[in-house]
């Protein structure tokens, strides 16, 4: 299995996947929008992506965001995506996904990385405290919605 940092010239691999995630968590099957979106990102440089293949085909992929932190100066990696293709989970490639946005993270000096946790998909806090990931002790994040 090879795990590689996604180009633009990669986002039609990736695109069915991202869509299949996006129908996943969101209800919206927009190939159209799914795939602009996810090129668009990539060719201004706006999103890090990692995908998981074996044999040409893509069997996973994770996003990351950047963000700044004021306080430690440094930037911080917003894990805002992971998918593995149905046919391809219980083999490990999620956290061999989540393990490389790791290392991916120190090799660019982050001070650090969150992830958002959905409520209904409650074995994800467990995957990823087995990662390394801990609550935040200082802060309770909240948001305003603008839909």
């Amino acid at each position: 299995m090879l795990i590689a940092q996604a180009s633009a010239g990669d986002a039609a691999a990736i695109a069915p996947l991202f869509d299949a995630y996006r129908q996943f968590f969101a209800g919206r099957a927009e190939f159209d929008a799914s795939a602009r979106f996810l090129t668009e990102r990539l060719a201004r440089g706006e999103c890090i992506v990692f995908f998981a293949s074996t044999g040409g085909e893509v069997e996973g992929f994770i996003t990351l965001y950047p963000l700044w932190s004021s306080w430690h100066c440094k930037r911080i990696w917003f894990l805002s995506d992971l998918y593995v293709r149905e046919s391809s989970r219980k083999r490990g490639i999620g956290r061999r996904l989540v393990e490389r946005v790791i290392a991916y993270a120190h090799e660019t000096g982050a001070s650090s990385v969150m992830v958002e946790l959905p409520h209904r998909e409650p074995h994800l806090r467990e995957f990823y405290v087995r990662l390394g990931f801990r609550d935040d002790e200082l802060f309770d994040l909240a948001r305003y919605v603008t839909r």
